[in-house]
């Protein structure tokens, strides 16, 4: 199956799916936000990468009522549920089914996010698209991307994924849902290593790059775009 049919198939239970399968949720969004560097009154442009329902934009949206995005996803299935969500402000948001690791005319952004998306792609398509991000990017500019980290050694992987799943039946997800997650995960990801992600980052020329926030699997890397001069 392809992965733009197997997550157009979770539809109806993603939104609440998600937020029991991330340990951490409203913990990795909060610290997201603050890294944010821009008055909650700027209009700015931001670009959603795999934003599926929308839920990153939702989370930026609420604190920069200002601003304008652009999602892309390859599910346009999940992007229909954007749309709804975001039914209020249909000159604000522009919707795009596509495969994101061109972005050759997606435009210029203040900030660009993406979550639990990027680890789809192989090492080499993460580390060209981080290229891309930065390309796309205004100086200054910032990229947020809260995404999977492989464990260094197959004992911590193992350990990782089995406190994962853990957290994800003693926050109420469903068997059956855990048991499609992780067919999905079998299917489609492609974890990197947390060293190879900053690195990627810094080799794509962001001036600063880490990851900032990290609960067992999940992370959240920081790229900056700016001038020396830029404080």
């Amino acid at each position: 199956m392809a992965i733009d049919e197997a997550f157009n198939k979770t539809v109806k239970y993603y939104d609440d799916w998600i937020r029991k399968a991330v340990p951490g949720y409203d913990d990795l969004f909060t610290v997201a936000k603050e890294l944010i560097p821009f008055g909650t009154n700027d209009p700015i442009q931001v670009l959603d990468l795999g934003a599926g329902t929308g839920l990153f934009s939702q989370q930026v949206l609420e604190q920069w009522p200002q601003a304008r995005f652009v999602l892309y996803d390859i599910a346009g299935k999940m992007l229909d549920v954007a749309r709804e969500r975001f039914r209020d402000f249909p000159d604000r948001f522009r919707y795009v089914t596509a495969d994101y690791r061109n972005l050759d005319n997606a435009g210029n952004f203040d900030l660009v996010i993406s979550s639990l998306s990027i680890h789809h792609l192989d090492d080499q398509e993460k580390r060209h698209l981080c290229r891309e991000v930065y390309g796309v990017l205004r100086n200054p500019g910032i990229f947020l991307n809260i995404d999977l980290i492989k464990g260094p050694t197959h004992y911590l992987e193992e350990l990782y994924c089995a406190d994962w799943y853990d957290k994800m039946r003693r926050a109420g997800a469903p068997d059956e849902e855990i048991k499609a997650g992780i067919e999905r995960r079998l299917a489609y990801d492609r974890d990197a290593l947390m060293g190879d992600q900053i690195r990627w980052l810094r080799e794509a020329g962001f001036s600063d790059a880490d990851c900032v926030y990290r609960n067992y699997k999940m992370g959240l890397f920081l790229g900056l775009k700016r001038s020396e001069k830029t404080p």
